[in-house]
């Protein structure tokens, strides 16, 4: 089992659909940082939103932990500057290396290939679902649920990429009813 570290785009997305649980059934330890914990918990709850409250208790619950990078905001702003990417982004590499994880949580592009540049296993909401769709954790029909309810929240994800998210979770499902 990889040790991850999310961005707050997973945690929203898989939160929204009522699937976060699969992170502690996919990964052996999952961290965020302060940071991502300020934009999804705390903003999220003072908003209203339901999903902030499904986060808070995975920290509260211990197996999200929050790990606080703000000892290291030089290294941060030099990363986000040189990198051109949010403060955020850049806490969560920081934080992925300085944690030895080995795969990094991202919906974004753009921290996805930096990710990956830096050496880390890159996984999104798509990914996890797919994978929780192949261990058994899920069924096809609550991948295309997903993706029915994260388009309804304007999820950036076009057409084409839920077709092929579909035609995925399809090939896995069969392949897990051969076996």
């Amino acid at each position: 089992m990889l040790s991850v570290v999310s961005d707050a785009g997973p945690l929203i997305h898989l939160a929204q659909v009522n699937k976060l649980f699969l992170l502690r059934e996919i990964f052996k330890g999952v961290t965020i940082t302060s940071g991502v914990k300020r934009e999804v918990v705390d903003v999220g709850v003072d908003l209203g939103y339901e999903d902030a409250l499904i986060v808070r208790r995975a920290v509260e619950e211990g197996w999200v932990s929050v790990k606080d990078v703000a000892g290291e905001a030089s290294a941060v702003e030099r990363l986000a500057r040189s990198e051109n990417i949010s403060v955020s982004d850049a806490e969560t590499l920081l934080c992925a290396r300085d944690c030895g994880a080995e795969a990094i949580l991202v919906d974004e592009r753009v921290l996805s290939e930096l990710a990956r540049m830096y050496g880390f296993s890159v996984w999104s909401t798509w990914t996890v679902l797919l994978e929780a769709l192949a261990r058994g954790l899920i069924e096809y029909s609550e991948v295309e649920s997903a993706i029915g309810e994260l388009a309804g929240r304007r999820h950036k994800l076009g057409d084409g990429q839920a077709a092929e998210i579909l035609e995925a979770a399809r090939l896995v499902a069969s392949k897990k009813k051969r076996v």
